[in-house]
This record gives C-alpha cells, structure tokens and sequence, in this order.
C-alpha cells in the first residue's frame, strides 16, 4: 500500500516540472531577452495536492523553490536553464507515508522567435527543450531518463495588455519500471494567458490551460486557472504573485506562487 501511495504521489509530482513562462505564468511568451542580456528568475510555489486512493484521503503538500537563467544568444533566441528544489510530505489517512526534499531534473530549452509582424505586436516562436536526470526518481523528483518536447508560442501585443497562446508536445520517458506501466509518454499541453495593464507597472495576469492526464486509465485531463499580479518598479525588475487552482478532479492541487525577476 505504501508502495503504490508513493507512484500515486509520483504521478503528480511530474507536473511540477519547470515551464520557463514569464513567472506566476504557466503560459509562455513570444520575447526573448536580446543579444547579450540575461534574466534571472528565483520564484517559490508553495502546492497542495489531495487523492483518494480507494477511499484513502492521499495529502501531499511542498515547498519548490526555482531558480531559471536566460541568457539571449542573439536578438531572437534565447538559452533557457532551469532547476527546482522540492521539498513535499505525502501523507495517507491523517499518517505520514513520506517526507522528502532535493533537486528536481534539469531543464534545457531554446527560444527562437521567428516570426514578427504587425510591428511587433503579433509574433511567433518555438521553444524546443529537454530535461536531464538530476532529480532522484526513486523519491519522484524526476523521470530518471532523458525526456524532451517542444512547445509553439503566440503573441500579440496591445495597448491594454497582450495575449500568449501556448501548444505543446512533450514526450516522457521513464525509469523506474512501475511508473513507466502507469504512465503514458505523449503528453500534449494547451494553454492560453491575458494581460492588463492597469497602471503604470502593475499588469493583472490569468492563465488557464490543459493537457494530457500522464496516468495510463484515466480520461479526465488536468485543466488549472490562475490568476495574479506583476508589478515591475523598474524595467530591470518585476516583482508577482499568483495563485492557481485545478478545474478538474485530475487537478485537484492548488498552489501559491511568489517570485522576483531580474534583467541584466
């Protein structure tokens, strides 16, 4: 029973991968950094996620602190790197089963902005990427393989704020010969964000998304709303704070999320 708590939690916690969007946004941007420059993002989510595993309450609650660094290789493309740290307790009838902490797996993207029209305001770019195995599988803090995807990003930009549309593919592999039986490999993702600009540097931000459930079985797919506020003292700085919340049973966690983003 323990064992099968724990691939339960596992499950979830593949989720958590870091998706390299404009922080508290899940959904990506079209902008890339430029020729030089670099962007520091330091964010913490802070999730709660709760089961039932055949009328066992399954609660895993936990702190991911992350750190991604971008750096514009050109004017268009960026390089993307990304760790999490995961610090989670799952706990099964009122008991703790578990209580873990470590790195996650390492995430390696680009981002090439290849098309922009209308004066910029309409644009598109790829972001293909894959994810090392830093994280220890055995604890669910990652796949133990090599995984990749790609991701198709859409802009556009206006005078009360913009839109990002998000499409994504991402191709999971895994080690551990259990999670492999209970999961699938093909995972597509859709998403879609708004921003408003309601003062001089303060946007109001939503973000509403779907993708593939990741457990064999199951037709339900994860659906998340989230909402925040991004506030950008300067044009080196943005200060957010979002929270997000499942639409489904397949998304039943939710989340606060807080970060500080620095350009160089």
């Amino acid at each position: 029973m323990r064992k099968k708590i724990l691939l339960l939690a596992a499950a979830a916690m593949l989720r958590w991968a870091p998706l390299m969007a404009a922080q508290p946004l899940a959904t990506d941007d079209t902008g890339t950094q430029g020729i030089g420059h670099i962007q520091v993002e330091l964010g913490m989510e802070r999730s709660r996620i709760t089961t039932d595993n055949g009328g066992n309450t399954i609660r895993q609650t936990g702190w991911q602190p992350s750190a991604t660094l971008t750096y514009g290789l050109t004017d268009r493309i960026d390089l993307i790197t990304g760790l999490p740290w995961i610090s989670q307790k799952i706990e099964a009838g009122g008991t703790t089963v578990s209580k873990e902490h470590g790195i996650g797996d390492l995430a390696l993207q680009l981002k090439w902005r290849f098309v922009e029209m209308e004066d910029g305001r309409f644009s598109l770019a790829v972001r293909p990427g894959i994810t090392l195995p830093s994280g220890d599988e055995n604890r669910s803090f990652g796949n133990g393989m090599v995984s990749g995807g790609v991701r198709l990003i859409a802009t556009h930009n206006g005078r009360l704020g913009a839109v990002h549309l998000n499409l994504g593919y991402t191709r999971d592999q895994y080690r551990l010969e259990a999670v492999r039986i209970a999961s699938r490999n093909d995972i597509w993702h859709a998403s879609i964000a708004g921003e408003l600009n309601v003062a001089d540097g303060l946007r109001a931000v939503a973000d509403t998304g779907v993708e593939t459930n990741r457990q064999k079985g199951d037709g339900t797919h994860p659906a998340y709303l989230l909402g925040g506020l991004i506030y950008s003292p300067s044009d080196r700085l943005d200060l957010d704070i979002g929270f997000r919340n499942g639409l489904n049973n397949a998304e039943q966690g939710s989340s606060l999320l807080a970060g500080i983003t620095m350009h160089f």
